[in-house]
Formats: structure tokens, C-alpha cells, sequence
């Protein structure tokens, strides 16, 4: 079956389900894929539907289906692929039903919430890359005193933080121990280390949003399958 006319290697394998494209380029300059034959290390080479491309000497067959599914993310999983101390991960969670699956975005062991898996990296690139800006929104427990309306100012104007200043983001205060913040980076970390900065330590942290997506009535650990008009939203983003 015809599915494509050219396009570059990097950009096969994440179609293909290997990793994100950003990711698939460093599998290829480690020197696993081959093209016919040839060993590649070039991300940019062009291959088409006649190309045997293989990666650790296994034949890629193409493109798998593509899926993306919502999860709420369980405090005490990991959002990697795999984990070297043998803690669960979100992959434990979600049948992968022979796709190869992987998280887009992280969130660490100890936050809770919306988190998506898919085997569509070229989609994955396009919603964590910082030059798209995707909104994320969390609920976030601070203890200390009352959450004030500087602490609010400063979260909305920008956060000088050990790795520069934080694009401003949106903050509400939902309870006197309670906010709502809506970023549009990525760093590690990014929410607690905010709102430390300001004063107020993170007791508990929950991502309710990732784009026009939301948490909904998803309870700990369970995932659903996202509709083809869900995953379009996202790629409209």
C-alpha cells in the first residue's frame, strides 16, 4: 500500500511509532537505522514507500494507527516510558495493545492528573515544543499562610526562577489555600518551583487541562480512548 511520496527519515520514524520526531533523531545519529541497506545518521535523509528502513536491524513497516489516550495520572506513577527503580509507570496503566506508546509531557511521581499517551510523535512534538504554547492548566495546594494577591501578581507578570524568568501565566485563587495556574512552558518542575518563589510551598498538585482537553470525570488511573475530533482539536492547536 502507497502511503507517502518522500519524507524525512526523523519524520518516518515518528510516523512510524518509534519515538517523538525530536526523539527519533537521536536514535538516528546513535547509528541504529539502516536504509536500504546503508547505515544512516542523517535525520533529514528522504525515504519513500520503497525505502527498507530498519532500526536495530528490524524492519519498520510504516505507519502504525494512530491513537492518543487521556490518563489520570495516579500519584506515585512516573510519566516515562520506563523507570530504572522499578516504579510503575503510566505505560502500566494504558493497554498498549501492541502500539508503541509513550507520554507526551511529564509530570513528576508526586502530581496527580491529565496526561496523554500516544504512538503519533509528530503530534507529541507539536504539543510540547515551546514554540506552540500549549496551555496547561493545574489545581494547585500551597500551604503556608493565605494565598495573597501579590503572590498572584507575580505569578501573572513572570517568576524569576534559578533558570530565568517564567512567561507570565494565568493565576486564580480558588480557596485560601488554593490556586488555579495555567502555564504555557515546559520546565521541570515548572508549577511547584512558581509557586515556592512566591512564598507558598505545594502541598498537592493536579494537571485538570492539557489544550482544549480536560480531566473530566476521569478518576485515578483510568484512560480513555480520545475521539478523532479530540485529537483533531489538538493538532488544530
Amino acid at each position: 500500500m502507497q502511503w507517502l511520496q518522500q519524507m524525512r527519515l526523523a519524520k518516518y520514524l515518528a510516523h512510524a511509532g518509534v519515538a517523538s520526531r525530536r526523539a527519533a533523531e537521536g536514535v538516528i545519529a546513535d547509528g541504529r537505522v539502516t536504509v536500504d541497506g546503508e547505515l544512516v545518521t542523517d535525520p533529514a535523509r528522504d525515504v519513500d514507500d520503497h525505502s527498507v528502513v530498519l532500526l536495530d536491524g528490524n524492519a519498520l513497516e510504516g505507519p502504525e494507527q494512530r491513537v492518543v489516550y487521556a490518563l489520570n495520572k495516579p500519584v506515585g506513577v512516573v510519566s516515562t516510558a520506563r523507570d530504572t527503580h522499578g516504579r510503575p509507570t503510566v505505560l502500566d496503566l494504558v493497554p498498549s495493545r501492541g502500539l508503541r506508546l509513550y507520554p507526551i509531557g511529564r509530570l513528576d511521581a508526586r502530581s496527580s492528573g491529565l496526561i496523554l499517551l500516544s504512538n503519533d510523535g509528530e503530534l507529541a512534538n507539536r504539543l510540547t515544543h515551546p514554540s506552540f504554547q500549549v496551555p496547561k492548566r493545574y489545581r494547585v495546594k500551597v500551604g503556608g499562610s493565605s494565598v495573597s494577591e501579590r503572590a498572584l501578581r507575580i505569578l501573572r507578570a513572570g517568576v524569576a526562577l534559578e533558570d530565568g524568568l517564567t512567561a507570565p501565566a494565568e493565576a486564580r485563587r480558588l480557596g485560601a489555600h488554593a490556586i488555579e495556574v495555567t502555564i504555557r512552558e515546559g520546565r521541570k518542575h515548572q508549577v511547584r518551583r512558581m509557586c515556592a518563589a512566591v512564598g507558598y510551598p505545594v502541598v498537592d498538585l493536579e494537571r485538570v487541562a492539557f489544550g482544549p482537553l480536560r480531566l473530566g470525570a476521569l478518576k485515578p488511573s483510568q484512560h480513555r480512548l480520545l475521539s478523532v475530533v479530540e485529537v483533531e482539536r489538538l493538532r488544530a492547536l
